[in-house]
């Protein structure tokens, strides 16, 4: 009887907490800007990590120039630059797979405080550098502290309001990009020597900022179970006090925050219950869809693009060849500024426009980009042979008729068709598959299976990079950008039959669409 009782309390007790979160949701409460500042700040401080993440992706394209130069004081050849150039992104994975199980085990916070560490070891290391294995090494360690800064992308999604969200993951994408900015603008008037020492001070400052937000709410019940820390975290995040309540109330209903009893289990017992875990809908479902959108992003090679910005220019040809106003930096910096620009309109319209119709208007733009400059490529190249063709008739035939052979078709169409190509997949296939691992995966087990999703995403690149010049080599360009049109076919269809939207949802809302309790 006494059991029946306590049963019936729970069920009225779970009821009422039912009915207070009913209630809360339709008092249509806004958490204004002014009350959401604190987000804004912990979430830029988090994300000024990936900061570095940029630089580091830069720094090579104005380093190696100047250890090339006579008066270097450390002298390297052709093939240490390729490994000074490929090291960060060759150790990338590793810190990407090591951060999930270490901000699981001991925080979102202290996590983005141990990824401060590497990057400033690696600009310690550079700046007393003498010969080209301390370079190897902070180049190893940098792009060991960039799959690191994965957790801020996690932290950001758990601290964040529904309604700012998509904006706030968005800020990584522009921070990462200024990152790239402020590399190649120091690049033109500073010794490496002295940059090495800004950077350092830019790391030095996150580290100092990450000191004054909290942990993640978030992190704080499901793995603590500490509600009173998790209360004090949300209070620190939401000034007003009724917004506090509503979100509060909502993070324990959505949460199983009963105690863990692991403890008292075998250790095969634990294991079939995590692989039971990972076979659920919530689980599995999100992680093929992170999966395939990830090879979508890679296979689309809009990373190819910027990171062969030159040599693509220089092969297809156009005004910038013309009249020699093209060089590494002048690329770097006018897609770089492309990102950036797009990154900064992503993150403000991204608190009101959803996930799948900005997918939707970055892949359509991509299509028409694709297809548009490889047909322009394939008719421009074909009516040039037929010109020459006539012209050698012309001449076979002694023809009087003034042919000129020399000239060339203008690639300034197809240039400018390159650069809509980035700018589109800025808006959306750059940018919004990254920001969905802090959104789509349940918060158990967000912090390992994140891991996994950056590195495979990273696997992709290394292995799509390294090999895109060897296609350019042997295949047309004009037949690589008509492919690239059928890869983008495939991957807005394959949005809008599989990618939920997320905007406003919150993350009970993300698992009941996936396990099939809510359209």
């Amino acid at each position: 009887m006494a059991t029946m009782k306590e049963g019936n309390s729970d069920l009225e007790k779970s009821d009422c907490q039912d009915a207070f979160i009913e209630k809360w949701k339709n008092s249509e409460l806004e958490l204004s800007w002014r009350h959401s500042l604190k987000q804004v700040f912990a979430a830029c401080v988090a994300h000024s990590l990936v900061i570095h993440a940029g630089i580091n992706m830069a720094f090579s394209a104005v380093f190696l120039p100047q250890l090339q130069e006579r008066d270097s004081t450390i002298n390297i050849n052709l093939d240490q630059a390729s490994w000074i150039a490929s090291l960060v992104t060759a150790s990338l994975p590793l810190g990407a797979l090591t951060i999930g199980a270490l901000m699981d085990r001991f925080g979102r916070k202290k996590m983005c405080m141990l990824t401060a560490l590497p990057f400033a070891i690696s600009w310690m290391l550079l700046n007393f550098a003498t010969n080209v294995w301390y370079i190897y090494a902070a180049r190893i360690i940098a792009g060991f502290g960039g799959g690191l800064s994965t957790v801020a992308l996690v932290y950001v999604s758990e601290i964040s309001h529904p309604k700012y969200r998509p904006m706030l993951l968005t800020f990584n994408s522009v921070f990462v990009t200024s990152g790239i900015l402020i590399t190649c603008i120091f690049g033109f008037g500073l010794h490496w020597t002295i940059m090495v020492k800004i950077f350092f001070l830019f790391i030095t400052l996150s580290l100092v900022g990450l000191m004054f937000i909290p942990e993640s709410p978030y992190w704080l019940l499901v793995f603590k179970n500490d509600k009173i820390e998790c209360s004090k975290s949300m209070q620190w995040l939401y000034k007003d006090k009724m917004i506090f309540e509503e979100q509060y109330h909502r993070i324990i209903a959505s949460t199983d925050t009963k105690p863990d009893e692991g403890c008292k289990k075998s250790k095969l017992t634990q294991l079939k219950e995590v692989l039971k875990f990972y076979r659920k809908p919530i689980v599995w479902k999100p992680m093929l869809i992170l999966l395939l959108l990830f090879a979508f992003q890679q296979v689309s090679s809009a990373y190819v693009i910027i990171f062969y910005a030159v040599d693509i220019f220089r092969r297809i040809g156009g005004s910038f060849r013309h009249i020699g106003l093209i060089d590494e930096f002048v690329a770097l910096i006018l897609l770089g500024s492309i990102r950036f620009v797009m990154a900064i309109v992503l993150a403000l319209i991204s608190k009101k426009v959803g996930r799948r119709y900005l997918m939707f208007v970055s892949a359509i733009g991509m299509i028409f980009s694709s297809f548009s400059l490889g047909l322009y490529m394939y008719f421009t190249r074909t009516s040039s042979e037929n010109r020459n063709e006539i012209g050698e008739r012309s001449l076979l035939s002694n023809s009087t008729q003034n042919l000129d052979l020399d000239v060339e078709p203008d690639g300034t169409i197809a240039v400018i068709l390159v650069l809509c190509y980035i700018c589109f997949s800025s808006f959306g296939w750059l940018v919004i598959p990254w920001t969905l691992i802090g959104e789509l995966l349940p918060v158990k087990v967000r912090g390992i299976l994140g891991g996994v999703m950056v590195s495979v995403a990273y696997i992709l690149m290394f292995l799509i990079v390294k090999s895109a010049p060897f296609l350019m080599d042997s295949v047309n360009l004009e037949y690589i950008f008509i492919g690239l049109g059928v890869v983008n076919v495939c991957g807005l269809l394959f949005v809008y039959m599989f990618l939920p939207e997320t905007l406003g949802k919150t993350f009970s809302d993300i698992e009941k669409y996936f396990d099939g309790s809510k359209d």
